[in-house]
């Protein structure tokens, strides 16, 4: 597992460092989303999360919930265009979930993707997400998960 800064970033993901996103595919085609911790440190504890239904399209690039913090309400934009699955209950009901478990409890939602094949390669595989992960809190002018 890579560790910037104190955030932890897991191998097994591939991440959309722009936007602070992970996805993880779950073996059926379709994948799984989530915020990084370098997403719910900058955020703040999060004290609200609105997916976007069941049933209802994503366009890549575009937001897949609204996520808010004391400090912070914003999109979780997905480089994947695509359908919702499923979405997380739970974090719906406890948004600070993402905060205390960002890659196991604290998923967002799962997506049926149009275009996985041509996304995939476009996201960084987490052995690999470290260099541009510095940069981006660098040119953030982020110091880092408790920080």
């Amino acid at each position: 597992m890579a560790t910037v800064r104190g955030c932890n970033l897991p191998d097994d993901l591939l991440y959309d460092v722009q936007s602070h996103i992970w996805f993880r595919e779950v073996g059926d085609g379709n994948v799984k989303v989530g915020m990084t911790a370098v997403a719910t440190a900058m955020a703040g504890r999060l004290v609200a999360f609105t997916p976007k239904g069941v049933g209802k399209e994503v366009k890549a690039g575009k937001s897949c919930a609204t996520v808010e913090s004391g400090k912070w309400v914003g999109p979780a934009k997905v480089a994947a265009g695509g359908t919702v699955v499923e979405i997380n209950e739970t974090l719906v009901a406890t948004p600070s979930i993402a905060n205390d478990d960002p890659y196991g409890r604290g998923w967002l939602l799962v997506l049926k993707p149009d275009n996985w094949a041509e996304v995939k390669p476009t996201l960084v595989p987490g052995t690999q997400v470290a260099g541009p992960y510095e940069a981006k809190m660098t040119a953030d002018g982020f110091a880092g998960c408790g920080a």
